[in-house]
């Protein structure tokens, strides 16, 4: 049974919320330099900030820490809702998760919360992309 997933264990596993702050300046950093990851970050803003705050307060909840996106951003967060106007494919969705392990890897995380987190966050890469192809006609 995984000791992650319970009440905040995650997040106070991943440092909190400037262990979030350098997880997703890595993430970021990655998608920046990695080859595979340029459709993926030409969907973005040239300016990241306000996508790595977005995903910063998304990733605080989503760990179990404050619910801080609400309360910045509005109502709680749709992942696959949020992202249903961009044409996402399998593939974006695998750079996605390649972006994060890397910036996992950056982490002295013990590999079973590196583990935990890229099994969790699949889920969500997976479905962003089936709501993306249902809504733009595509079967990818």
């Amino acid at each position: 049974m995984s000791k992650y997933g319970f009440e905040d264990t995650t997040y106070k596993a991943v440092g909190g919320y400037d262990g979030l702050v350098k997880l997703v300046d890595d993430f970021y950093d990655v998608m920046d330099t990695l080859p595979e990851a340029k459709r993926i970050r030409d969907m973005h803003p040239d300016d990241l900030e306000v996508a790595k705050d977005k995903l910063v307060y998304f990733l605080s909840g989503w760990t179990g820490g404050p619910r801080i996106y609400p309360e910045k951003y509005g109502k709680g967060l749709s992942l696959p809702m949020a992202h249903q106007h961009i044409k996402i494919t399998a593939e974006d969705a695998q750079a996605w998760l390649t972006c994060m392990q890397q910036a996992l890897d950056k982490s002295d995380y013990p590999q079973s919360l590196k583990d935990y987190l890229m099994e969790q966050l699949a889920f969500p890469a997976n479905r962003i992309n089936q709501v993306s192809q249902m809504a733009h006609g595509h079967t990818n």
